[in-house]
């Protein structure tokens, strides 16, 4: 039941993702932020299972930030996702190479449960002085597409719907709010079980920040006995 969508203006890119931690019939918690700064100019938003989605975005911030380190240089926004798309193509292919390598399910178990595939599927987002905005799609099978606009979760069949409609690539930032505030409106209203409460970062030639959280659910408290 997860959402991430995002999509590219003139001269940003724009993020949002719900905020919902769920667990089969539960609900957990209503303000998760599933969009991680990579760094001052990259976001990630990430959807899948909560245990890969969380290891997996630490682990290529934090590469991010090493390559940084050690070169002196950040980055692009389309090495960046091209190393993600790499991390995923290889926690997924050593998986399929594992299974020639084993004649009994025991031993077939016993190794792939320390080299499982990643079940995540991400859109990053950056700014880069020469090339601009930019958004990249990234699914659970190490697909990459430099892209306009992109959808995760349930609520891509709403809101890509909706971005086919209304997006322009010459977007105010205004606008661009206002569109995602159409997609907002559209999985609540349409989704069977929908998040109540989206994150909306944007990134420019300024940084990556937090421009709005849209709650209509606040996080839930446990009254004391």
């Amino acid at each position: 039941m997860e959402c991430v969508f995002g999509l590219v203006g003139n001269g940003f890119a724009i993020v949002a993702a719900d905020t919902s931690a769920v667990h089969s019939i539960l609900v957990h918690k209503n303000n998760e932020d599933k969009i991680m700064l990579l760094d001052s100019h990259k976001l990630i938003a990430a959807s899948g299972e909560p245990g890969d989605r969380v290891q997996f975005t630490e682990y290529v911030q934090k590469n991010v930030s090493l390559y940084q380190f050690r070169n002196g240089i950040p980055l692009t926004t389309a090495a960046a996702a091209n190393f993600t798309r790499g991390e995923l193509a290889t926690a997924l292919r050593k998986l399929g190479f594992l299974s020639k390598l084993c004649c009994s399910f025991e031993s077939f178990h016993v190794l792939c449960h320390a080299s499982n595939p990643y079940s995540v599927n991400i859109l990053m987002a950056g700014y880069d002085k020469e090339a601009g905005a930019s958004l990249y799609y990234i699914d659970y099978i190490a697909t990459l597409h430099k892209v306009d606009k992109g959808a995760f979760g349930y609520g891509s069949y709403f809101s890509l719907s909706t971005m086919d409609r209304h997006f322009r690539s010459d977007m105010s930032v205004e606008e661009a709010i206002e569109l995602v505030d159409k997609c907002i409106t559209e999985i609540r209203s349409r989704l069977v079980i929908a998040p109540p409460n989206f994150v909306i970062k944007i990134v420019d030639k300024d940084g990556a920040r937090t421009h709005a959280w849209r709650q209509s659910v606040q996080d839930v408290t446990t009254a004391s006995v």
